[in-house]
């Protein structure tokens, strides 16, 4: 897949959560088939532990959580498995958190924006091609290259919104 993603993000609305989750590890599996990469129990499991929640997760959550379900509690089974995630596609650091996501659209070419909620913490993956293009001319104009681009946005999602009322 190389087109870029439209559906709205789903953190911050009602949805069928599991099939959330089913679909984009369904996603995670088969582009890591195509591309012959090798998802380790321990690379999957970490990708399940991003996938539970819409909110990203320090390195020594994941690992709390691994630990718990059998792995070595040593930082470098995090960290490698994150790693690969993100090297690969799967999973985002959001810069902001000092955490990880996991990628809502593995396998389709396209420039996250996240939208974080400073009352709940969810975190949704926007399409964020518009901004990229902007943030793009802005620094061309300014003779500017652009090496790494983090779109983050913190605000209040829709419920946290309303309850503030």
């Amino acid at each position: 897949m190389t087109t870029r993603p439209t559906d709205p993000p789903l953190a911050f609305a009602r949805h069928d959560h599991s099939a959330c989750t089913g679909n984009v590890l369904a996603r995670a599996e088969a582009m890591a088939a195509g591309n012959g990469l090798r998802l380790t129990p321990v690379r999957r499991r970490t990708l399940e532990i991003l996938l539970e929640s819409h909110k990203a997760l320090g390195a020594y959550e994941v690992l709390d959580r691994l630990a718990g379900d059998g792995f070595a509690r040593q930082p470098p089974v995090a960290y490698r498995a994150l790693d690969f995630l993100v090297d690969h596609g799967l999973a985002h650091r959001i810069r902001r958190l000092n955490a990880f996501c996991a990628c809502m659209h593995p396998g389709t070419a396209h420039v996250p924006a996240f939208l974080i909620c400073e009352g709940c913490d969810a975190l949704a993956e926007a399409p964020g091609d518009d901004v990229a293009r902007a943030m793009q001319a802005a620094a061309a104009s300014a003779g500017f290259d652009i090496d790494r681009m983090s779109i983050e946005a913190t605000g209040l999602c829709p419920a946290c919104r309303e309850g503030a009322r």
